[in-house]
């Protein structure tokens, strides 16, 4: 396992993020407390450093069985966790990015995972109605009060994080240093605005569900693949889907690797600022996944990929692109 600086900062990271949204069994399938345990443990022998959570992962139980299994083992991991999803549903203020919320999820977090910081803290969604200056500055008094030492943004628009940083830069506040958002074949979204806008601020990029859904995992193209649970029915997969499913297989049985070793392979070739986040719900699945470190995809294997399942950019990217030798005439580079 190799490691990087996470963002501007300082902090190592492995280049592989475990995610711990499959740990317990409440709210449907996920892995029972003793199977984490063996998972965290492959992980750690593995090289990984770098868990990702958040306050409403089953209920809370993701955050307590990591607690439990990383007592005195604490300050090997860069641990991760997110608040913004609603803690109480009767409660409206028990969700939100407010300074309210933050700091009762903040403190239930402390306290599920046994330990009295967490070394990147979240904001798991874009909240409409809470202004950035409120949540920069909220989150500024958290790493201030030494509960959080880094912070991130998840799922949220291009320019809300843009801005916020530049709040952050004129105010001398605790900046993001890392973006979360989904990225994988199947949803390149990412490459319009979002992950050039990463690169330009320097920022890691935490990609989640890098197997789409596991619709890339193989199940779906194996005559086997859904012996065990699948989130999907073949039914409900669409034809585009199912061709890119069918080129990851292609190129994994090429290789001698396996489709969701090839799936995540690909996420972390996009660009240097890409950390996939693996989840699972077995140590061997998990096996599986993190063999993708050490997968090298040729440049053949993939510009088929890609071909299979290409990004519309969209306006005003297209229309550039286009008018550019029009426009820029002979400074046109």
């Amino acid at each position: 396992m190799r490691y990087r600086t996470l963002g501007p900062s300082g902090l190592r990271v492995s280049e592989l993020i475990l995610g711990a949204m499959t740990f317990g069994e409440q709210g449907g399938v996920g892995a029972p407390a003793e199977e984490c345990r063996r998972m965290l443990d492959l992980y750690s022998e593995a090289g990984g450093n770098t868990i990702d959570t958040a306050v409403n992962y089953r209920d809370g139980g993701s955050e307590e069985i990591l607690g439990q299994w990383l007592h005195g083992r604490r300050d090997s991991f860069v641990v991760g966790t997110k608040y913004t999803v609603s803690r109480d549903r009767g409660d409206p203020n028990a969700a939100g990015n407010h300074r309210k919320n933050l700091r009762a999820s903040l403190d239930t977090s402390l306290r599920r995972l046994g330990t009295d910081y967490v070394d990147l803290y979240w904001v798991h969604m874009w909240d409409r109605r809470t202004p950035l200056e409120e949540t920069m500055r909220a989150l500024d008094d958290a790493v201030r009060a030494g509960k959080v030492l880094h912070v991130g943004i998840s799922d949220s628009p291009a320019w809300v994080v843009s801005r916020a940083n530049t709040l952050a830069e004129w105010r001398g506040w605790s900046p993001f240093i890392g973006l979360q958002v989904p990225y994988s074949l199947l949803q390149r979204d990412i490459e319009r605005e979002l992950l050039p806008m990463a690169e330009s601020l320097g920022l890691g990029v935490a990609a989640w569900s890098p197997l789409g859904g596991g619709v890339l995992s193989g199940k779906y193209t194996r005559p086997d693949g859904l012996d065990g649970p699948a989130r999907l029915s073949q039914d409900s997969i669409s034809e585009r889907d199912h061709a890119v499913a069918r080129a990851v297989q292609e190129v994994a049985d090429e290789m001698g690797a396996t489709p969701s070793q090839v799936a995540i392979a690909w996420t972390m070739s996009r660009s240097p600022a890409v950390l996939p986040i693996v989840g699972a719900r077995s140590t061997g699945q998990l096996r599986d996944n993190l063999a993708a470190a050490e997968l090298e995809l040729g440049s053949e294997a993939l510009a088929r990929l890609e071909e299979t399942a290409p990004v519309e950019l969209g306006f005003p990217h297209d229309f550039i692109a286009q008018t550019s030798p029009w426009v820029f005439a002979a400074a046109n580079v």
